[in-house]
């Protein structure tokens, strides 16, 4: 299997399961908390630091998506707020409902969890890691 190192990649690895695959979307923007320091405020202000808010989610077989830049102009049609999308995959096979899934990317998103079992890309469609 070749490594995934952009979303066409993506979508090629996702095609080639050998059952159907439906990705998972958690579009988010990133904000300060409520209650920031003056020092976290001026961080942010500067780029860094913040925290993710999930502002849209979506699921879509692997056979609606053809590119990073239509996934994005539909998301942005939507919400143009967001900054980072995070994906995650699933069997399509028709057993299991996305919503579930879904949820629990976003809870773990929204608390800071593990966000290293997904994939994230920003705006322009780059990979990004989160060390």
């Amino acid at each position: 299997m070749q490594p995934i190192i952009d979303f066409a990649s993506l979508l090629g690895a996702a095609r080639a399961q050998p059952a159907p695959q439906r990705l998972l979307f958690a579009f988010c923007n990133r904000r300060l908390h409520d209650d920031h320091s003056a020092a976290e405020a001026a961080r942010f202000a500067a780029g860094e630091g913040g925290i993710l808010q999930p502002v849209l989610c979506v699921d879509k077989s692997v056979l609606e998506l053809d590119s990073f830049a239509a996934l994005a102009e539909q998301a942005d049609s939507m919400d143009n707020s967001w900054q980072v999308v995070f994906v995650a995959a699933i069997d399509d096979s028709g057993s299991q409902d996305a919503d579930g899934p879904i949820k629990r990317m976003v809870q773990t998103i929204q608390t800071g969890g593990d966000v290293g079992r997904y994939l994230a890309f920003n705006r322009q469609g780059q990979l990004l890691q989160f060390l």
